[in-house]
């Protein structure tokens, strides 16, 4: 009585099999095409094709090495900078150090030499620094992905964005590289100028210009057509710039105005940015629901992660820099759940990104999952600009 249906199973084995085989040959046909059109052809041919393959082979391995490995990638980043340890605001004049007392003797005293004048020293921005490790962290530390050739060229000539492979890394960059940006600007516009009509820092403004090129820039390109300078030529310009600020602001010839007003507008500022980067969680949350086959919900998730693991580091460090403003308002305790619920985005860390239904059971949802924490983040930063405009 089972000979029937074992016969059955056999016909559909078989018949899977032969699919199976005629689909594997479909696809390596072009290649074993190519390997008896090698074999057939002379030295002087057989050379640069070789040449070109393990060329072509040793780009790809290093692409992929650099797409998959993050080096030096931590969440708790903000401890190496020891903000604790700061004792003044950004731009405030340090007290100078007391003069050594000279050891007794049984001598005749000398005649007193009036000593000469300390050097005059002031507290440098943690801001500032902690932006410029950000961009040291993105081009230094580590390939800036978005410009390199392969990634331009794409997947068969679709754009690696369009694709679930090797793009994580360029979305995290652009996200942490867009907290940078708004910074500088910040940076140019209010913190580093007192008032509106005082001149604008020229490093301040190098750097701002510099991080508003082009993120996808190589050495040639075709729209204009020929050579160019790098993405990340520009960004570490910006990122010496920003140090030769700090610099002379702790020489006391530059100024960080640590206004509450100033501080009001450059929290306001950054509530907008990571709002825009909510709307674009719950656009494709809402209208895609393709769970783990969403080939985009991976850009949009670790753009935003990149986005608030800049913002962890940036509103860190404006702690520190207006640490004499946070408590005179009495805002310590709220600037520091500002801080942690920042930091509590940063623990999700999927291996594979899922936009599925949100009402769903069976695929997750971690566009909204992050999204909730962009706007817990956000309801900080509007109750500390709240407090703040009293």
């Amino acid at each position: 009585m089972l000979d029937p249906v074992i016969a059955f199973f056999r016909r559909m084995f078989s018949a899977f099999g032969r699919g199976a085989s005629m689909a594997i040959a479909w696809l390596f046909w072009p290649l074993r095409a190519a390997h008896g059109w090698y074999t057939n052809r002379n030295g002087l041919i057989k050379i640069p094709i070789a040449a070109a393959v393990v060329l072509l082979v040793g780009l790809y391995g290093y692409f992929f090495w650099q797409t998959q490995v993050w080096s030096n990638f931590n969440p708790d980043y903000v401890a190496s900078y020891k903000l604790s340890e700061r004792t003044l605001g950004a731009g405030q004049e340090l007290p100078a150090a007391a003069a050594p007392t000279p050891a007794a003797t049984t001598t005749e005293a000398a005649p007193a030499v009036p000593a000469a004048p300390a050097a005059r020293s002031c507290q440098s921005s943690a801001i500032v620094d902690v932006a410029a490790g950000l961009i040291d962290f993105n081009v230094d530390q580590n390939a800036w992905i978005s410009s390199m050739l392969l990634y331009r060229a794409g997947l068969f000539g679709i754009d690696w964005d369009n694709t679930p492979f090797l793009d994580n890394k360029a979305s995290f960059q652009r996200g942490v590289n867009q907290a940078v940006r708004r910074t500088s600007v910040e940076l140019v516009d209010s913190l580093g100028r007192v008032r509106g009509t005082s001149g604008i820092d020229a490093n301040l403004q190098k750097a701002r210009g510099n991080l508003q090129f082009d993120e996808y820039s190589w050495y040639f390109g075709l729209d204009p057509f020929g050579p160019k300078t790098p993405s990340p030529s520009y960004y570490r310009s910006a990122a010496e710039s920003l140090r030769m600020f700090n610099t002379s602001l702790a020489q006391c010839n530059s100024v960080f105005d640590g206004r509450a007003d100033n501080l009001i507008q450059f929290i306001d500022r950054i509530a907008n940015d990571i709002g825009g980067t909510s709307a674009i969680l719950r656009e494709r949350s809402e209208n895609y629901n393709g769970g783990w086959f969403d080939t985009r919900a991976d850009d949009r998730f670790w753009f935003a992660y990149g986005q608030l693991y800049g913002y962890y580091g940036i509103l860190a460090a404006a702690g520190a820099d207006f640490s004499q403003v946070i408590r005179e308002r009495n805002l310590t305790s709220l600037w520091n759940d500002t801080l942690l619920q920042t930091r509590a985005a940063l623990r999700i860390q999927p291996l594979i990104i899922s936009n599925g239904d949100e009402g769903g059971w069976i695929m997750p949802s971690h566009l909204a999952t992050m999204g909730f924490y962009v706007l817990r983040v956000r309801s900080n930063l509007v109750e500390l600009r709240s407090v703040l405009d009293r």
